[in-house]
C-alpha cells in the first residue's frame, strides 16, 4: 500500500497536480507505522510545495474534485481508501493489519478500508473478530462497529468493553457526533457554554476530548447512565468533562470552581464523582496506549 501511495505522489508531481500531492502528504503524514525517514521525507516535500505553490488547493488545480474544500478533502481521503485495484492480496492484508498490527492507528486505518471493499468475506471475518473474545482496544471495537455499520450489517453483537460485558445493535451505531442521544450532546454543549467564557479556544478541545471518550464508553453502563433525561446527570457529568478538560489541557484544575459553576450541591456529589471516576478511567488508557507506542 505504501508503493501504491508512492506510486500517486510521483504521478501528481509529474502532472503538476500540486494540490492533490499536498493532501495526500498530509493524509500519509497522519498514518503511524511506517519507517521514520518515511515522515521526514513527506514532511520535507511537504514543507516545499507549501512554499513554492501555495493556495494550489484552492486555484482549481485538484482536478475532478469539489470545489468546497471540505467536500474535497473527504473526497480525496476516499479515494485513497478506496483503491481501484481489490485483489485477493490487498483485502487480506488489510484484514491481517485489521486483527494483528500492534497499533492501533493502524488497525483503525485498515477499518477506514476495509468498510470500502466489495467482498463478503470481510463482513463475516468482522463479526468471527469481534464476537472472538480476544482482547481489543474498545475505540477500534467502536470503530469496527461503525464499518460493518457502513457495510449495511445488522444484528447484535456481545463484546467485553471497559471490563463489562454489552450487547449492542449494529445499526445503531453513530457515525458522528450528532448521531449520539440529545442527552450525551447536551453534556457537550453544556461545557462549551461555560468554558468558552473562561477560554475561547476550549470548547474545541472539549469536543475532540468528548469525541474520544464516547468512543470508549458507548455501550457501557455509564453510558447508559449519562442518557438519562434530568439536569442532575447532564450536569454531573458536564462538571467532570470540564475537570478532565482542564487537567488536560492545562494540568492543573480547581475542583471547587468546577462544582459551583456546574451546580453540583452536596446531594450531587456522588454523581459527580462516579463521573469524574469514569473519565479518570478512560484518560488513563488513553495514556496506556500513547505510551505502549512510544518509539
Amino acid at each position: 500500500m505504501l508503493d501504491h501511495y508512492q506510486i500517486q505522489l510521483t504521478r501528481m508531481l509529474e502532472s503538476e497536480q500540486y494540490g492533490e500531492a499536498k493532501n495526500l502528504l498530509r493524509f500519509l503524514l497522519q498514518c503511524r507505522g511506517e519507517d521514520e525517514r518515511h515522515y521526514e521525507e513527506w514532511g520535507s516535500l511537504l514543507s516545499w510545495l507549501e512554499m513554492a505553490f501555495p493556495g494550489t488547493e484552492e486555484s482549481g488545480m485538484m482536478t475532478g474534485i469539489d470545489d468546497k474544500q471540505e467536500d474535497s478533502e473527504e473526497s480525496f481521503r476516499e479515494q485513497l481508501l478506496n483503491p481501484p485495484e481489490q485483489d485477493e492480496a490487498y483485502i487480506k492484508q488489510v484484514l491481517y493489519i485489521m486483527e494483528h498490527h500492534p497499533m492501533i492507528d493502524q488497525q483503525i486505518l485498515a477499518l477506514e478500508r476495509a468498510a470500502y471493499i466489495q467482498s463478503t468475506e470481510v463482513d463475516q471475518v468482522m463479526l468471527d473478530w469481534l464476537s472472538s473474545g480476544k482482547p481489543i482496544h474498545p475505540v477500534v471495537q467502536f470503530k469496527a462497529l461503525q464499518c460493518l455499520r457502513k457495510r449495511e450489517i445488522s444484528g447484535q453483537l456481545m463484546l467485553d468493553r471497559m471490563g463489562e460485558k454489552v450487547e449492542l445493535d449494529i445499526e445503531a451505531t453513530p457515525l458522528a457526533l450528532d448521531d449520539f442521544p440529545a442527552p450525551v450532546i447536551r453534556i457537550l454543549e453544556r461545557v462549551e457554554a461555560v468554558a468558552e467564557a473562561d477560554d475561547p479556544t476550549l470548547p474545541h478541545f472539549a469536543r475532540e476530548l468528548w469525541k474520544e471518550s464516547l468512543q470508549f464508553l458507548y455501550g457501557t453502563s455509564a453510558y447508559l447512565w449519562m442518557q438519562r433525561e434530568d439536569d442532575e446527570t447532564v450536569d454531573s457529568y458536564a462538571a467532570a468533562l470540564h475537570l478532565t478538560l482542564l487537567l488536560t489541557v492545562y494540568g492543573t484544575a480547581n475542583d471547587d470552581d468546577i462544582r459551583e459553576a456546574y451546580g453540583i450541591t452536596e446531594p450531587l456529589r456522588f454523581r459527580y464523582e462516579q463521573a469524574c471516576r469514569t473519565l479518570r478511567q478512560v484518560a488513563a488508557m488513553q495514556q496506556s496506549t500513547e505510551d505502549d507506542h512510544q518509539p
